[in-house]
């Protein structure tokens, strides 16, 4: 997907029904800055609001998504390529953020453990206060309990589970995800299709 070309098509056709900048990000009710990123290639407009953006500028999803214009005789071929293109997009966002999961997991533990050490050594070697080994292990359980937490968060986003019984693949909620015990990446929860439990393992496509 070519952001640089969807961007010239935005401000092609916000330019031909007269509409400003900020006349059309007051009509979506969004800044002016987010309709400046677009038009520069520098963002997608968000799936929320991407049918009224349409609307006012008079094309449809799969033309603002190629960045022209379709001819109806191939508007079908062009439209299972977005929808194809936009699934491996995904797919390898989801990558991306697991494995970015994986390098905050891997921080936040070296950072807990780093401090528990510096603490426990700096209170018996360098005759540290009581309470400054306690701060520093408070600290690290802190950052390590935050850094889990948003890891947690990411593993839901990503991807889906897929069911063990049925092979149904979803996306559970993110309490769901926390309180399931877990073995890596397959975590023991109740599949919302069969309605057993089982342990669901993390896959990357629908």
């Amino acid at each position: 997907m070519d952001l640089m070309k969807i961007g010239k098509f935005i401000a092609e056709k916000r330019k031909e029904i007269g509409l400003t900048q900020s006349q059309l990000a007051e009509e979506l009710h969004i800044t002016d800055r987010a309709i400046s990123k677009w038009e520069c290639g520098r963002s997608l407009p968000d799936s929320s609001i991407m049918l009224s953006l349409c609307k006012i500028l008079g094309i449809n999803v799969n033309e603002l998504l190629m960045g022209e214009e379709i001819q109806m005789d191939t508007y079908n071929s062009q439209a299972e390529e977005n929808l194809i293109q936009m699934v491996k997009e995904k797919e390898e966002s989801d990558r991306r953020l697991l494995r970015v999961e994986i390098v905050l997991g891997i921080v936040g533990s070296l950072f807990e453990f780093a401090m528990v050490i510096l603490g426990i050594l700096g209170y018996v070697y360098l005759n540290l206060p009581l309470w400054a080994m306690i701060v520093m292990i408070v600290i690290g359980s802190i950052v390590f309990i935050v850094t889990m937490l948003f890891c947690i968060l990411i593993e839901q986003k990503a991807g889906y589970y897929e069911c063990k019984i049925c092979h149904q693949r979803f996306v559970p909620t993110y309490k769901q995800v926390l309180f399931a015990p877990h073995i890596n990446r397959s975590r023991y929860m109740k599949c919302p299709h069969c309605g057993k439990k089982s342990y669901h393992k993390k896959v990357i496509s629908k």
